[in-house]
């Protein structure tokens, strides 16, 4: 496996509702290849898989969904690699998401560019109207939609989500302009109403639902999302103090 391609990842969103225009979290490169997995079978009866993010604001412990099998064993596969020990968070943007895994990010300069690296390959989307944009979520980076119309992620850039709270009015909006038609659903999207509730009370960013591949939840360390968010920002919403990150899978 090679881990040091370019690839012309960039997953962007233009935020109407929230008072944030023109945002988005995305890794940029060319990815000349597609990684494929032989385990595309949904297999929710296993147990699931849990990762430890350790940062220097704490750790986080995220659950992998077995829904998403390709994005759940890839990034294992990275994990024990030790693809992402001493990356970083390079772009944070507060009341919306936390992104890492530019492999460029180890060692970076406080100048240097990043959100340009990863391994060399894409993902195939693994996008389900039951996996929302929660507080707590863990997403796959993408190229965006002009140049990756099958919105195929990145093969390591990942997001976790922060996001704020949203009204029902708001999610009403939004539900009414999120169609997951292109992935073969013949009904618009609705939300339920446990989805909606969720939503009010712990926030996310709804606006990205069918959209980008969400394969996990954080349940432990929601508050380390937080603290990193509040972060002091530079040019391309990096971190002014380096926020890194080693990962490590939990039996």
């Amino acid at each position: 496996m090679k881990f040091n391609s370019q690839a012309p990842y960039i997953v962007s969103s233009i935020l109407i509702l929230s008072g944030i225009a023109g945002v988005g979290c995305g890794e940029s490169g060319t990815a000349d290849s597609e990684k494929t997995t032989d385990s595309i079978e949904l297999v929710a009866e296993l147990p699931t898989q849990k990762v430890r993010i350790e940062t220097n604001f704490g750790d986080m412990v995220v659950e992998l969904s077995n829904a998403t099998p390709g994005h759940r064993d890839n990034f294992i596969e990275l994990i024990e690699a030790d693809f992402y020990d001493s990356l970083l968070f390079h772009r944070v943007i507060s009341q919306f998401m936390i992104q890492g895994g530019d492999p460029n990010s180890r060692g970076a300069s406080l100048g240097t560019p990043l959100g340009m690296g990863g391994p060399g390959y894409q993902i195939p989307a693994e996008i389900r109207t039951d996996h929302l944009h929660f507080k707590g979520a863990l997403a796959a980076a993408r190229q965006g939609d002009a140049g990756n119309p099958e919105r195929k992620s990145s093969g390591s850039q990942f997001y976790l989500v922060q996001g704020r709270p949203f009204s029902k009015q708001e999610l009403l909006n939004i539900e009414a302009r999120n169609f997951p038609k292109e992935f073969g659903e013949a009904e618009a999207f609705k939300y339920t109403d446990e989805d909606i509730e969720r939503y009010m009370a712990d926030g996310g960013v709804p606006f990205l639902d069918n959209m980008y591949t969400v394969f996990g939840q954080v349940i432990e360390g929601l508050d380390v999302i937080d603290s990193i968010a509040a972060v002091q920002t530079a040019a391309g919403d990096r971190p002014k103090k380096n926020v890194t990150m080693a990962i490590e899978l939990i039996d």
